[in-house]
């Protein structure tokens, strides 16, 4: 890659990454608890862990977002263009969204 700023800031994707595994791990322990309660003698959850992401691991995810969203508006401007406006609306996200989702 280049020595060019992201157009992501690193840090928000990852605060948005630990909100996530929050959630996760939040869902996951009521799950197990459910389960833990129709068992008899179950034994006790596990001890929740801390997840951290690599600063390579961030790079890369920051890039690939930033990949993403280049490629949809791209797509999306082009159907557009097909149908002669000068506006992107959410009709033409609806459009390549199916192919671009398959795509990535």
């Amino acid at each position: 890659m280049e020595n060019r700023p992201s157009a992501f800031n690193p840090d928000t994707i990852n605060e948005l990454f630990k909100l996530v595994w929050t959630q996760t791990s939040k869902e996951r322990a009521q799950k197990e608890e459910g389960e833990a309660e129709t068992e008899v003698g179950a034994v006790a959850l596990k001890k929740s862990r801390t997840t951290t992401v690599n600063a390579n691991a961030l790079k890369l995810s920051c890039e690939l977002l930033r990949l993403f969203v280049t490629e949809t508006v791209q797509r999306t401007a082009i159907v557009a263009e097909a149908e002669g406006i000068t506006q992107i609306e959410g009709t033409h996200l609806e459009r390549i969204l199916p192919q671009l989702l398959l795509d990535f």
